[in-house]
């Protein structure tokens, strides 16, 4: 069982959030199955994922959550696929980066409280994007128990918190500097009785931070989130940020996209660096067709999903594994730009680009919101820590 912690918070135990490039221990994936959400009874969203699942393999061990009914399904697909297990967990849906914990780790000496433990994982609350009025769908209540299963399952440390927030809401440098947006974490359907201050000191506090730069929204048309910050922009490396990009000035994320590289371009992260930005231009614009809303089924569970919708299509929701890029393709124009981009980005990193990723992000989300990844134990001395 994972041990309890509640009177200390994680960075006074010596944890931070590591930066996704650091090394990984695994990846975790959810797996869809809502027809209120995915089309078809999410028969092509499940194909995606399982692609997705795949790709990350190559790189590093994947564990795929399914439920109950899903279970023998996903095995049978899974169960030849070397560095993939599958393993079964009740969820409301799919979408790990918010539900799963946000893994920190402790670089150094273990305590005696915490020997073999330094890797712990961050339990926010969850209300599903928005609670009763706002959020994507009206019962959560599985979802909100993700992080704590998947801590319990691996023996870590669970640092329970009050606060709503989701793991697509923050990006990290692993060198004391956090990104996020003041349209999602400032939010009144997440914690209206705090103010930008208090959610900022708690960031610090839980995530090992010292710098917190806010960007004023996210990417247009990211109305389930409410703006995360991992559909917009994300860290390539210290002081090196991608951004998000548009060149139509007539287009409404162009508006945003300067609005952040401003905020970037006048800003300097925890260690005093100035921000290197590199554009990355997002698809399209794409939008959800009459046939694809037609395969979803409306249950009054669920934030409908209309045809003509605007999707939050982005290049810069990607996931880093170790020595890999695993990113989403539409099937779109600057398809190959993003690659070539993301390869300049990380040159040591070989770039994925899996395609129909149109399927995730029919569904609200994309690559980096549907894994998440859980850090390696840190090397240690041996010789200078006995």
């Amino acid at each position: 069982m994972a041990k309890k912690v509640s009177l200390r918070n994680p960075s006074e135990l010596g944890f931070h959030m590591p930066a996704e490039w650091e090394p990984h221990l695994q990846c975790w994936m959810g797996w869809p199955e809502r027809p209120d959400n995915w089309r078809e009874n999410a028969g092509p969203a499940q194909m995606v994922f399982a692609n997705v699942a795949i790709a990350i393999s190559k790189f590093e061990p994947v564990t795929i959550c399914a439920s109950s009914a899903q279970y023998e399904k996903v095995f049978q697909m899974m169960q030849h696929k070397l560095n993939i297990r599958v393993v079964e967990m009740s969820m409301n849906d799919s979408w790990f980066r918010d539900t799963g914990p946000t893994f920190v780790r402790r670089d150094g000496k273990s305590s005696s409280v915490f020997q073999e433990q330094e890797v712990a994982g961050i339990d926010w609350q969850f209300n599903s994007w928005g609670g009763p009025e706002d959020g994507c769908y009206d019962d959560w209540s599985l979802d909100n128990l993700v992080a704590k299963k998947i801590l319990e399952l691996e023996r870590h440390t669970r640092f329970p918190h009050h606060i709503i927030l989701e793991g697509g809401s923050i990006h990290v440098d692993g060198e004391g500097t956090c990104i996020t947006t003041e349209e999602c974490l400032l939010n009144p359907n997440r914690n209206p009785d705090m103010s930008k201050e208090e959610i900022e000191h708690e960031l610090k506090i839980y995530l090992g931070v010292t710098k917190v730069i806010w960007l004023p929204r996210g990417l247009y048309g990211d109305d389930d989130t409410n703006g995360h910050v991992d559909n917009l922009c994300c860290f390539v490396k210290p002081a090196v940020v991608l951004l998000s990009w548009i060149n139509d000035e007539s287009d409404p994320q162009y508006e945003r996209s300067v609005e952040a590289f401003s905020v970037l371009s006048n800003a300097t992260d925890a260690k005093g660096r100035k921000i290197e930005i590199v554009k990355i231009h997002v698809p399209g614009p794409l939008y959800m067709t009459e046939k694809e809303a037609e395969g979803i089924i409306e249950s009054g569970h669920a934030v409908p999903r209309p045809p003509g919708t605007r999707l939050a299509a982005s290049y810069v929701n990607f996931y880093i594994a170790n020595g890999g890029i695993v990113a989403p393709a539409f099937g779109d124009k600057w398809d190959q730009e993003a690659y070539d981009v993301l390869k300049r980005a990380f040159p040591n990193h070989e770039v994925v680009m899996v395609q129909g990723s149109r399927e995730i992000v029919l569904g609200g989300g994309n690559i980096h919101c549907i894994t998440q990844q859980q850090p390696a134990l840190p090397v240690v001395d041996v010789k200078n820590n006995i």
